[in-house]
């Protein structure tokens, strides 16, 4: 007999949520769990939201969502990896107060409670450590960085598109790290400018340069 769980999704950008990028590679992954190990899925929960911050559950209402119903079925919530609910081991613990059972299939069917918070504080653990990794590079990046005329940037002749290819290609650690926490370009823009990181025009960062960037670097 198959046993029911509802499913949750989650990306933390908009262009992902538009893109389907990402929710349809946690869909398959939901519906092959499924299948291999005997659940059938009742409901399906999709949030595009960070994770992160104390008031995350406030701005996840598909999350709220999902527990309200599963308290009412009685069953549980099905996640493709642990990091969909967060990297932060208090908000997982909160909702592992909340007495939801919770399955995560990359952990597999039978991982309890203890696993469950065992993992998140490794992903906790491994956050810290990729933040710490990106504001060494930040620093350095910085401490290398020389600001460029804004004005010969404006026209984006051939040397200021080698300076920016070149730019993008020294920050692509820093951008991958940031990608990993799973920022947003506007959460992106404003770290590397709270570090007084320029841009190859030697300006302030925004979410289409960061974007730009990104794509720059090959990681977008």
């Amino acid at each position: 007999m198959s046993v029911p769980v509802i499913s949750y999704i989650r990306v933390s950008t908009a262009r992902q949520g538009r893109s389907g990028l990402g929710l349809e590679a946690q869909r398959q992954a939901l519906v092959h769990f499924c299948e291999r190990e005997g659940f059938v899925l009742l409901h399906e929960h999709v949030e595009v939201e960070t994770g992160k911050g104390m008031d995350a559950l406030d701005r996840r209402p598909q999350l709220a969502a999902a527990l309200a119903q599963a308290k009412r079925m009685r069953c549980s919530i099905l996640v493709a990896k642990l990091d969909r609910l967060s990297r932060d081991v208090a908000f997982v613990a909160g909702l592992m107060a909340q007495r939801v059972p919770f399955i995560v299939a990359e952990l597999g069917a039978d991982a309890d409670p203890f696993m469950l918070h065992l993992y998140a504080a490794l992903a906790e653990k491994e956050r810290r450590m990729i933040s710490a990794r990106t504001k060494e590079a930040l620093q350095a990046v910085k401490a290398r960085g020389t600001k460029l005329g804004r004005h010969a940037a404006e026209h984006l002749s051939p040397l200021y598109k080698s300076q920016a290819m070149a730019r993008a290609n020294e920050l692509a650690p820093v951008l991958s790290g940031m990608l990993q926490r799973g920022l947003s370009t506007r959460l992106m823009a404003a770290e590397l400018n709270q570090h007084q990181v320029p841009t190859a025009a030697g300006g302030r960062w925004h979410p289409q340069t960061v974007m730009r960037a990104l794509r720059r670097a090959g990681l977008w």
